[in-house]
């Protein structure tokens, strides 16, 4: 924009003045000793006259935000990683060349300033400067004061920006870093033993899903980053490691939406002689923990909607949900013909040559999903479509295996695993030939996987929660991108464009 080039026009000529007389732009010798909140803090209560009688001086450093001139004093605020906190400079009470320098500042510079504290008429903590000293001349403008920067593509883009002047966005990232600690400490608590397995696997394991691929010079061979960490933290188990989790990235190659990145954070736990219905349960305690303690309730609101936290969470199995929520009738679930007759006449894409467990999945995704609002177990789901699941006994045309819904979407998948090993090497055959036909999410054979299962797996059951849509939900976000600070996007056109 014009206006922009005047002003970085404007202030690379003060970058100019400011080097012929002299001075580091970017010196590194300015040692802040105290924080903008644990001055507030620590300040905050006491009286002028406390203040005045204390004579304590603070030594701060940080990005100059606003300004307000009244020729010989000027009020300012500078803002650093805790907050933002007033300061104030007259022409009379610091050195002439100090006062002269504040001029040629700009909002986005970065200072490091001393002074005593005290408040003004309004009672704001403010610091009376005595010593001010540049550190970082910002060449860029910030975004203007009172619309900030409103461009949703902008912000993901320019996150260092976005952090800068939206202090709701710090907040969301500080409290997703909260939410982890907490997630970390449930687990922790509860015997689990954190761990790390391959980012690059020779086959795609652990969920259906489409692997990004890469290749290994050295070893000559074809990678794939992993999709899930399943099969690995699996073989631990059959390692003697009963407690095991994993807090790391999954890579699918998939479309980008206000639920998908195709880099995303995920949560994945095993546990050794429990069932899917126990971890039911426990993942009721870890939400409700992980809630209470960072937002500290489980009423919450999520876009404009109340979501009860509260437990215990519905169970309902799928082929009950499709009729009572999705209003499904009984005779359109008699089989995969009547399925697709049902999907075709609801005006829902359905693919024609996939199976009863598949299409019945996709109008579930499609009729019951979107109304789950407060957190749902849905158990039950077919054989089909869970190749890592054990079967039911008493059914064995589905699994032991529940997804957890809330706010219309899924936000955790568990089950009982499967740990005979003849029965897995029937399913991954089944995907195998899936794959073939030229379904690229079909899960793939894996001999190593099915070695270690026959040296024993012990009776486990897994699950994984999605870590960015928990975020999402506790801090009222509506897109994966306002959760993850470097979401993927389309490149820029040119510089300075979208």
């Amino acid at each position: 924009m014009p206006e922009d080039n005047q002003l970085t026009a404007r202030r690379k000529e003060k970058v100019d003045k400011l080097k012929g007389a002299g001075l580091n732009l970017f010196p590194n010798d300015f040692k802040p000793q105290h924080r903008a909140a644990e001055v507030c803090a620590g300040f905050g209560d006491k009286t002028n006259q406390e203040l005045e009688e204390s004579l304590f001086q603070v030594k701060l450093a940080g990005r100059i935000m606003s300004r307000r001139d009244f020729g010989k004093a000027s009020f300012f605020h500078i803002q650093d990683d805790t907050g933002q906190i007033q300061a104030y400079i007259k022409k009379t009470e610091v050195p002439e060349q100090t006062f002269e320098l504040y001029r040629l500042l700009d909002l986005g510079d970065i200072v490091g300033l001393a002074g005593r504290v005290f408040k003004t008429k309004t009672g704001e903590l403010t610091i009376v400067v005595s010593e001010l000293k540049l550190l970082v001349k910002s060449v860029l403008p910030l975004p203007e004061k009172f619309h900030g920067l409103t461009d949703k593509e902008l912000r993901y883009r320019q996150r260092y920006l976005d952090l800068i002047v939206n202090k709701e966005v710090r907040d969301v990232f500080i409290t997703r870093n909260r939410i982890i600690a907490e997630v970390r400490n449930y687990l922790n608590d509860h015997g689990f033993l954190e761990v790390e397995t391959p980012m690059m696997q020779p086959i795609p394991g652990g969920a259906t899903a489409k692997p990004f691929k890469t290749f290994h010079n050295a070893l000559g061979m074809e990678l794939f980053l992993r999709i899930a960490p399943e099969l690995y933290l699996k073989r631990l188990v059959v390692g003697g490691f009963h407690r095991v989790y994993e807090l790391n990235r999954n890579f699918r190659n998939e479309g980008l939406s206000l639920q998908h990145n195709p880099e995303f954070t995920m949560l994945e736990f095993y546990q050794a002689f429990a069932t899917y219905e126990d971890l039911m349960s426990f993942t009721e305690g870890l939400v409700c923990q992980v809630a209470q303690k960072v937002i500290g309730r489980l009423v919450i609101t999520y876009q404009g909607k109340e979501v009860d936290l509260t437990p215990p969470w519905k169970r309902i199995p799928l082929l009950e949900a499709v009729q009572t929520i999705g209003g499904v009738p009984p005779e359109s679930l008699m089989d995969v013909a009547a399925l697709r007759r049902y999907a075709r006449d609801q005006a829902m894409a359905v693919n024609e040559t996939e199976g009863y467990g598949k299409t019945l999945a996709k109008i579930f995704d499609l009729a019951v999903e979107p109304k789950l609002i407060n957190p749902t177990f849905i158990t039950g789901y077919p054989t089909e479509i869970s190749p890592l699941a054990r079967k039911n006994e008493q059914d064995p045309e589905i699994t032991d295996r529940f997804e957890l819904f809330a706010v219309g979407r899924e936000m955790a998948n568990g089950f009982s695993e499967l740990n005979d090993p003849e029965d897995q090497r029937r399913r991954f055959e089944g995907q195998l030939e899936e794959f073939k036909a030229g379904d690229e999410e079909a899960h793939q054979m894996d001999e190593d996987y099915i070695r270690a299962l026959e040296y024993g797996l012990p009776p486990t059951a897994g699950e994984g929660i999605g870590i960015d849509r928990l975020v999402m939900l506790l801090t009222d976000s509506p897109s994966i991108r306002d959760v993850i600070l470097f979401p993927h996007m389309r490149p820029e056109t040119s510089l300075g464009q979208k």
